[in-house]
């Protein structure tokens, strides 16, 4: 059933694209139908003008050679009409199917959790959204064209050969049995080496990718030499499987040809006996015999083609399908809250682990409460979970255990838009896309006007740097925002983020590349034009955090205290390790 499912869930990229399917495999009858008249008619007419060829051209009947003739060249322009047409619509339906499948790839990944997403690395997915889905637009078009062509040709042959001599047909049928157990045989091996071969082009394509990203630290430490030896090595990894997928379905070219000449051989061995023992077999007979022997190899040579085409093809096809039926584990629910009344935030007995076969918590339980409109700090050491904690608020994950509420409702019977569109996070890894200024800020609000967007930017402090660029807001910015330095780039992620109007914002140790002069500035601003947006700052410097309402100190996942600066400063020993080690330039008199 779960297959049938499947099946159906890929054949639905074909929408829009049907009659094209459809017509194909029509199309692909007419030319063989055509193609097969023309040796049948050739034999009829011989036959009966058999005495005038033996006596010389000179004794036919010239119209009613020319009739004849007219008949096989309509057959052959028939045949010409249906192929072209058949090729034509099957380009379109191939087409249209990849465009859809890589389309509906595409939108599945978009309604991934981060769970989901953590199932496959990014590498698999462009993989799967490329080379996999072409291997099997190449199968879906070699299915509807050639897979009908060369079993149709196959069934017109025998039906016509056998009009003219049964025991010709008999031999087309023993030879096919034969080939399609070998050729069972040989997919049977070949796709669980394919299986496997694609996983490793999910390791190649990865180190390409991790080497491009990362080109600069590469060349600071001088390790080209190493990522060549290392992409050498998964190259040689894919090439050595893909030679012994290669070598078993290269298995598939002796079995055709001894199925071709086999049955040539038949055919021939059968002929000539019927011309001996006076059969009544002549020359009109054998020369149709002979073209539709012809024929029928050359389908059993597109046939191997299709083979090897939809073998490579039946991997993709599991991992194509693996994206598409991967279940989202964050929906939303039926009858969704469609309003956020405030940004107050609440945590009741929280605890929550990445996998359900994780051992650990990476937090356990966990009560906060967030009033709206108020600034929070939190502080912990690397490893402590406070990026997990925020990942919280706008179900980025879901907590495993308590429950997370926002505005008094709990986070899971809100609309995930309408959640996610209260709920601003300028996460630790700023990411900016190819396009100009305005492009990735109108990312938080696309309908902004040019005003709004200079305003989110002042705030933010990224304004004094666009209006030195030549383009100012127009500038373009490069894939990643490697044109831009990475306090640059935190800015213009931060007025992004306050451009949305959220009712929660938070920062991530989002400004964590600026100086400690433009990161107050930036708090200062962000306090006194939005103070009724709830502010969750995630930072390494207490500096970030000191004028919050209150200071979140995490520890090991779990809550080591609450207050603000001067509560903590004389009452909790990590703040105060914290502040005296930061400040210890400073504050010599205090240590």
């Amino acid at each position: 059933m779960k297959k049938t499912s499947s099946i159906k869930r890929l054949l639905s990229a074909v929408k829009g694209y049907r009659l094209q399917t459809i017509l194909t495999p029509i199309f692909m009858i007419g030319e063989v139908v055509g193609e097969c008249l023309i040796p049948f008619l050739m034999a009829k007419f011989l036959l009966g003008h058999l005495e005038a060829v033996n006596k010389g051209i000179a004794t036919l009947n010239w119209a009613h050679l020319l009739l004849w003739s007219g008949i096989l060249v309509l057959c052959a322009i028939v045949s010409l009409i249906f192929g072209s047409l058949a090729g034509i619509t099957a380009a379109k339906a191939g087409a249209g199917f990849a465009k859809n499948l890589r389309r509906d790839l595409y939108y599945s990944i978009q309604n991934y959790s981060f769970k989901n997403i953590d199932n496959f690395s990014s590498a698999s997915l462009v993989t799967r959204l490329t080379t996999d889905v072409t291997n099997v637009q190449m199968a879906f078009m070699m299915t509807i064209r050639m897979a009908v062509r060369a079993p149709m040709m196959m069934i017109v042959s025998t039906i016509f050969a056998t009009r003219i001599y049964p025991k010709a047909g008999l031999v087309y049928l023993i030879s096919v049995p034969f080939l399609l157990i070998a050729l069972g045989i040989i997919m049977i091996r070949a796709v669980k080496i394919f299986n496997k071969i694609f996983k490793k082009y999910d390791a190649l394509n990865n180190s390409v990718q991790e080497n491009v990203k990362a080109m600069r630290v590469v060349k600071a430490y001088v390790r080209e030499d190493y990522e060549k030896q290392k992409f050498f090595k998964s190259a040689e990894d894919v090439k050595l499987s893909f030679e012994k997928a290669e070598k078993i379905t290269a298995l598939n070219a002796p079995a055709m040809m001894l199925a071709m000449h086999g049955t040539t051989t038949a055919i021939l061995f059968l002929c000539a006996n019927a011309g001996i023992n006076g059969a009544g077999f002549n020359v009109a007979n054998l020369s149709a015999l002979v073209t539709y022997s012809t024929q029928l190899l050359m389908s059993f040579m597109m046939l191997s083609m299709v083979f090897v085409m939809i073998t490579i093809a039946f991997a993709s096809i599991k991992r194509v399908l693996e994206v598409l039926e991967e279940t989202p584990t964050i929906v939303s629910p039926e009858n969704a809250v469609l309003e956020v009344f405030d940004g107050s935030v609440e945590f009741e007995n929280v605890s929550f682990k990445y996998s359900q076969t994780a051992e650990k918590f990476a937090l356990k339980t966990v009560s906060l409460k967030i009033n709206a409109g108020e600034t929070v700090g939190i502080l912990g050491a690397t490893g402590s979970s406070k990026t997990s904690l925020i990942s919280l608020i706008p179900r980025l994950y879901d907590a495993t255990e308590g429950t997370v509420k926002v505005g008094g409702v709990n986070v899971k019977d809100y609309d995930l838009k309408t959640l996610r569109d209260a709920v601003s996070v300028v996460l630790q890894k700023n990411e900016l896309f190819s396009g100009t200024i305005y492009e990735n800020i109108r990312w938080g609000d696309e309908n902004a006007t040019d005003e709004e967007v200079v305003k989110a930017c002042k705030m933010a402090c990224a304004d004094e740097f666009i209006s030195t660029f030549p383009d100012g807001y127009n500038t373009k910015i490069e894939q990643g925002g490697t044109n831009v330095s990475g306090g640059q780039k935190q800015r213009l992620c931060i007025a992004r983020a306050i451009l949305k109007k959220p009712k929660i914002l938070i920062f991530d140790d989002s400004t964590s590349a600026v100086d400690t002069k433009t990161d107050a500035l930036i708090r200062l601003s962000i306090k006194n034009e939005i103070p009724n947006t709830t502010k969750i700052i995630i930072a390494q410097r207490v500096a970030s955090v000191q004028d919050a309402d209150k200071i979140i100190i995490l520890e090991n996942g779990e809550i080591n205290a609450i207050g603000t600066h001067d509560e903590l400063l004389n009452s909790n020993a990590i703040y105060q390790e914290v502040y005296y080690s930061q400040n210890k330039i400073t504050n010599k008199g205090v240590n």
